[in-house]
């Protein structure tokens, strides 16, 4: 185990475009993802990016379904090779994945139960409960005309529906699963939560800097000890956990 904090490389991989962000720099740095991109080309991509920082351990926000800190399949908007790639080796460092919505909804955190959605090129999902993290699969249930919540509120939906609608439908999403959920706090976050004019009651903006504060708190083992949020590293055992915003 490391003897002080380590330096965090923090990774939030969108189907359109890859975040990078490490402890003690201000500035993150993009590139492109998309169909194309496999696992080994975002390793090998972010490592020329990142060529001129120094880091100690990596978190990775992964667009897709993670357990036990693995790929379990593959991302619907990149390339294959995601599901039993070997990050640490690729990277020569510890590495801890979690969702992507996850991550950003651990930097979202205050307190209380709280539901995170993810507008971006999909729709991302997470809640936490008295600081205990669980990411959800929200997006490919039914909603409305036989499509789900994913065809009306992520980046299909806006594009058929033009944003007018789209927004009437992000509301109404964010209402149902907040009282289905019973959330007293709905953080609606993601790359198109910049286009939504008014929110609910009860439901407030994300900042997708948050995301990176996610993913320092991945290796926050203060935090972890004291917060009991479980999370597990790229190898699948299990680490202290994850830390939650006070206040």
């Amino acid at each position: 185990m490391l003897s002080r904090r380590p330096k965090v490389l923090v990774i939030d991989v969108g189907g359109t475009h890859v975040k990078v962000l490490a402890s003690g720099r201000r500035e993150p740095r993009e590139i492109p993802s998309g169909p194309s991109m496999d696992a080994s080309g975002m390793v090998a991509a972010v490592k020329r990016l990142t060529a001129d920082w120094r880091y100690d351990v990596v978190s990775i926000g992964y667009p897709g379904v993670v357990v036990h800190g693995r790929p379990v399949a593959e991302p619907y908007n990149l390339g294959r090779g995601w599901v039993g790639f070997d990050f640490r080796r690729a990277f020569g460092r510890p590495v801890r994945i979690i969702n992507d919505a996850a991550m950003q909804a651990l930097g979202s955190y205050r307190r209380g139960r709280m539901l995170f959605l993810g507008l971006g090129t999909g729709l991302g999902s997470a809640m936490i409960i008295d600081g205990v993290l669980e990411p959800m699969e929200l997006a490919h249930l039914p909603y409305r005309k036989g499509r789900t919540y994913e065809d009306y509120v992520g980046r299909g939906g806006l594009e058929r529906l033009g944003k007018k609608r789209w927004r009437r439908h992000v509301a109404d999403v964010a209402e149902r699963l907040q009282a289905a959920l019973e959330a007293d706090d709905v953080v609606v976050g993601g790359g198109n939560a910049k286009l939504l004019k008014t929110l609910p009651a009860g439901v407030r903006r994300g900042d997708n800097a948050n995301a990176f504060l996610g993913g320092l708190r991945l290796w926050d083992d203060r935090r972890a000890h004291t917060d009991g949020v479980r999370a597990h590293d790229a190898h699948g055992r299990r680490s202290r956990g994850l830390g939650r915003e006070r206040g």
